[in-house]
């Protein structure tokens, strides 16, 4: 079982960003600082999108032309992980 540890954070919210933060959170069912967590781990996946798209239009990485399924046997497939981790360290060195 994973342990979490979790900390306090402060932030100021217009009262119009409050007003969308319970919004949220009463659509959910959740409360607002599960609605903050989501919201942080959305903007970490689009983040992880960006890098996808951007190896893709650099012609690094091939779209899928069709849904799931196996690879062509003539095009090698890394696993995204990879790829990202090789991204990331080449763009800290430079």
């Amino acid at each position: 079982m994973e342990r979490t540890v979790r900390e306090p954070i402060q932030t100021y919210l217009t009262a119009k960003e409050r007003a969308e933060l319970d919004r949220v959170a009463n659509e959910r069912g959740v409360s607002r600082s599960e609605v903050l967590r989501q919201g942080v781990h959305a903007l970490g996946q689009e983040g992880r999108s960006l890098v996808l798209r951007d190896l893709v239009e650099r012609g690094i990485v091939t779209a899928p032309a069709t849904g799931p399924g196996a690879p062509p046997p003539s095009a090698p497939v890394a696993p995204i992980d990879e790829l990202l981790t090789e991204l990331s360290e080449d763009r800290a060195q430079r």
